[in-house]
């Protein structure tokens, strides 16, 4: 309902954060990650239900839901800052746990290079709206199947709190370009 009051109220752009574990070996916890595309994994869809036709049409596009001209922003600004920004797919489930080996596996098997409990709904609702989307994701925890570690909520949150000097000076220079 957030995303869609703020369309209603005229927002055109939405810039969207969130906590995510790397499921890429190649991705470091405490990194940032520019979201490129991604895979509903909830089992939910906001479109569900009668279509609002003034929010959007009953079957919107989604082959281009992350706004190329806001990645390449995001993508530009933070080499610029000096700030490591990964690519990748993220794989939204519903949690409330962190993945198994079996499940790191399969997300990985699927393309996800971050998996994460958000996002991918107020995407999808995003878009239906017609919202450029720029989505940043916050690496807290690194999923690797074969050597898996116990995580804490509180690693997690550590993560977070270490990546976000650079998460904030990178949203600071988009947002001051855009």
């Amino acid at each position: 309902m957030g995303v869609r009051t703020l369309a209603t109220l005229g927002v055109k752009r939405l810039i969207i954060t969130n906590a995510a574990g790397a499921l890429n070996p190649q991705f470091d916890a405490g990194g940032l990650m520019c979201i490129t595309d991604h895979i509903n994994f909830t089992g939910h869809n906001p479109l569900i239900g009668q279509n609002q036709d003034t929010w959007g049409v009953r079957f919107p596009d989604m082959s281009r839901i992350y706004d190329a001209d806001l990645r390449d922003l995001a993508l530009n600004t933070a080499q610029k800052l000096d700030i490591r920004l990964e690519r990748g797919i993220y794989i939204g489930v519903t949690g409330p746990n962190l993945e198994s080996p079996a499940e790191t596996r399969a997300f990985k098997r699927l393309g996800a290079d971050a998996v994460g409990m958000s996002t991918v709904l107020e995407v999808i609702a995003a878009r239906h709206m017609d919202l450029a989307v720029l989505g940043i994701s916050c690496l807290t925890n690194k999923n690797l199947p074969d050597c898996m570690g116990e995580t804490t909520l509180e690693e997690v949150i550590a993560q977070a709190e270490a990546a976000a000097d650079r998460l904030t000076r990178l949203l600071d220079a988009v947002i001051s370009a855009l």
